[in-house]
């Protein structure tokens, strides 16, 4: 099961938290500060898999992907293949490329509703239910249209005489 999944900025700021167990926001800032502490020291060349027991518990690992200004990083469990990790997160961030044309810090600030969007459609309690970018995008672009649309459109009348022409 994946237990969160986060997107950090290499200042150690949190852009994403998303946790699929309860966590109060004390443990929260504390598994935030752990993380990277843990990737911000690491070198380039070894591996994106890291031990998680201390904060997590016994059998969680971490998976990460450092690019540019950001740390996306999947925490999980013995349950989970370490490599599909790693590739769902080629997957999150392939379709984050594709939904804002080449993605950036600022682009995540600044859409967190649509990358939640993106990520729920990925991710559902934990468990992956899917993984191919292009059904993702289209799902997102329906939510957004439902969204539009909803927005536009009044349910509710103004007043009774409104709604009668009065």
């Amino acid at each position: 099961m994946i237990r969160a999944v986060m997107v950090i900025s290499t200042q150690g700021k949190p852009r994403l938290l998303k946790f699929y167990e309860f966590q109060p926001p004390e443990k929260q800032q504390e598994i935030v500060r752990y993380v990277y502490g843990a990737l911000s020291g690491r070198p380039d060349h070894v591996s994106n898999f890291v031990d998680a027991d201390s904060v997590f518990g016994q059998g969680t690992r971490l998976v990460y992907k450092h690019m540019a200004t950001l740390y996306i990083v999947f925490a999980f469990d013995s349950s989970e293949n370490e490599l599909a990790m790693l590739d769902l997160i080629q997957v999150f961030v392939q379709t984050l490329d594709k939904c804002f044309k080449n993605v950036c810090e600022l682009d995540i600030i600044f859409n967190f509703n649509k990358l939640h969007t993106i990520l729920d459609e990925m991710i559902l309690g934990g468990q992956v239910i899917e993984t191919n970018s292009d059904q993702i995008l289209n799902h997102v672009d329906d939510v957004a249209r439902i969204e539009k649309s909803s927005s536009t459109t009044s349910l509710v009348p103004k007043s009774i005489s409104a709604r009668f022409g009065r």
